[in-house]
């Protein structure tokens, strides 16, 4: 019966399966996380700013800015937040959870149609168990919305010249691509043409006129709802929105410095750092990969080099279509990430579905053909999660006390914080004692695969070995990480111990030299002020506790300040949060 249920959900419920996975994957700890770091409050405090001031084209985020990003995000955020009535951490995270499952079940769609369906079906859980994409579905930051409408845009393009062979434009991909602009900007139009182009010349099939004009109809189509938005913010924050604009769109790729902004563009990187990225990224099967070389039959070129890469070049342009496709658009993001000074992991994500196929077919060259290279890499994870599990059973019944044995390897306050997070997430409780039942439940499954020969079983026990570990660590040490790690214990003991509203609470708003406190400007619903610019008789003062001398010496022939309270060590700025009363001399 098990077994006749699994291949019911495989053969005839696979994007249900999906789907169904993706919610359970992520949808629990997006509820119940708190925020740790400054990108998710930063844009969830703009939600915030939208259902209070009702202000939906330019709101007030921090400290009387405007947000650094177009509003498509904040927009779902608010939508989702409206029938509560106020922004939390779960509605800010829903956004990313949708799109990520969005996203895994367009991509079984598609390459499910296009290519064997069990390669399509383990490269969409290659997608769900890696690192970068898993995290990014439970992260309030725009980049997994943006990866989803540029990847469904591309999706469409190809369908576009597949089927109507770029006849009409089917209104899908400039609502998409438009969707993509009004998430993080120009960007989004941009790379997916760049793809789709570099795609048409590849099939040598249309004269360049004609790609030209088909690239030109998609832009002009794809601008024109974003350009409404670009217009109303720029008659509402004339150049101070122009020149944010300006430079997170296009002072990060031509590597500029604008003089305009009050904060760094920062994320600078050599382009090595893609790779480097593109590996940590695809973690735990960049181990597999690496596994698997040594597994390979090394052969010399049986020509010269040129002969040997007219070949490859040859090779190439001869593949199936989609498979060119996913080549030349993987090959094309990561490229195009390798121009800006600016760089980041996130960045690569559109190019992670692509890479995914090619990743499933050569997985299945080693399970249909060299079985021991997926025996090795169970066994290592296998070894992994059994030694995962016996400090987990040994801290839970008092045997060994995790960090009163790796205290004394630690000299910084913020690891030792870490670590007693992670001790504390160890401890018995109803989520983690589940979690750990299901790990070992994983374990089980394949141990007894060991003993069969069929490799592809194999294959999904460790898959789902993976899923259980991402389960561990979102359900029971992540969560406790933000739990502790949060500043809302320290916005609700200010607001319980002193009248702070909003109107007399406020910080200073210059990233050039200070951390903001994105957190706690969340957590006590948006309120701050900027000091600098309102210039007030009197109020509370709050700073991170490293600059507040530095701070309150600025304004020493303005203000008086008393100190009133400090915060534990917040990791968000890798310190404490001091707050003041602050009087007019």
């Amino acid at each position: 019966m098990r077994t006749s249920a699994l291949q019911y959900l495989y053969l005839q419920k696979p994007v249900s399966t999906i789907i169904l996975v993706c919610f359970l994957s992520v949808l629990p700890w997006a509820a119940v996380n708190r925020f740790s770091t400054k990108g998710e409050p930063r844009e969830a405090a703009v939600a915030v700013s939208m259902l209070k001031s009702g202000d939906l084209a330019l709101p007030k985020a921090y400290a009387n800015e405007f947000a650094y990003k177009p509003p498509m995000m904040h927009w779902l955020i608010a939508a989702f937040s409206l029938p509560g009535g106020q922004v939390t951490e779960f509605t800010s995270r829903l956004p990313s959870a949708l799109a990520y499952t969005v996203m895994l079940a367009c991509i079984l769609l598609f390459f499910g149609r296009r290519v064997r369906f069990q390669e399509a079906f383990i490269a969409t859980l290659l997608l769900l168990t890696c690192v970068e994409i898993h995290r990014a579905g439970l992260t309030a930051r725009v980049d997994m919305l943006l990866t989803v409408f540029m990847v469904t845009g591309l999706l469409d393009l190809y369908r576009w010249e597949d089927k109507l062979e770029m006849k009409g434009l089917p209104i899908r991909i400039p609502l998409l691509l438009g969707c993509a602009i009004l998430t993080k900007g120009p960007v989004g139009l941009v790379l997916p043409l760049f793809v789709f182009g570099v795609y048409l010349l590849a099939l040598r099939r249309y004269s360049r006129q004609k790609i030209l004009k088909s690239l030109l109809y998609v832009t002009v189509s794809s601008v024109l709802i974003p350009s409404v938005w670009y217009i109303e913010a720029w008659r509402r924050g004339g150049n101070d929105f122009l020149y944010v604009a300006l430079a997170e769109n296009f002072g990060r790729f031509f590597h500029l410095e604008p003089s305009n902004i009050h904060y760094n563009l920062g994320h600078e990187n050599g382009a090595w750092y893609n790779l480097l990225t593109l590996a940590a990224g695809f973690i735990p099967w960049t181990l597999l990969l690496l596994i698997s070389l040594f597994g390979l039959k090394m052969t010399k070129p049986g020509s010269p080099l040129k002969q040997w890469l007219s070949k490859c070049g040859h090779a190439i342009l001869s593949m199936e279509k989609v498979r060119l496709f996913s080549l030349i658009a993987s090959a094309c993001i990561v490229f195009f990430y390798c121009l800006p000074s600016s760089k980041r992991s996130v960045y690569l994500m559109p190019a992670y579905p692509f890479i995914a196929l090619f990743m499933a077919q050569y997985i299945l060259h080693f399970v249909e053909r060299r079985s021991g290279v997926i025996r090795t890499f169970a066994c290592v994870m296998a070894t992994i999660v059994t030694v995962i599990l016996a400090i987990a059973a040994l801290h839970q019944t008092g045997a060994v006390n995790i960090y009163d044995l790796a205290a004394p390897y630690f000299a910084k306050e913020s690891a030792l914080d870490t670590l007693a997070s992670v001790s504390l997430a160890l401890s018995p409780s109803a989520v983690t004692l589940s979690i750990l039942a299901l790990m070992w439940t994983a374990l089980g499954a394949i141990c007894y695969q060991m003993m069969k020969k069929n490799n592809l079983k194999m294959l999904y026990s460790t898959i789902f070995l993976m899923f259980t570990i991402n389960l561990f660590i979102d359900g029971a040490v992540m969560r406790t990480i933000h739990k502790e790690g949060s500043s809302q214990p320290f916005a609700q003991e200010i607001q319980r111990d002193f009248p702070l509203d909003h109107t007399n609470v406020y910080v200073v708003n210059n990233l050039f030299r200070h951390p903001n406190l994105y957190g706690l400007n969340f957590y006590m619903g948006n309120c701050f002020h900027d000091l600098a610019v309102e210039k007030p008789q009197s109020g509370y003062f709050l700073a991170p506790e490293k600059d507040f001398s530095e701070i309150a010496g600025e304004f020493l022939d303005k203000y008086s300040f008393e100190k009133l309270r400090v915060s534990d060590l917040i990791p968000e700025i890798k310190g404490r949060i001091v707050l003041t009363r602050f009087q007019a001399k």
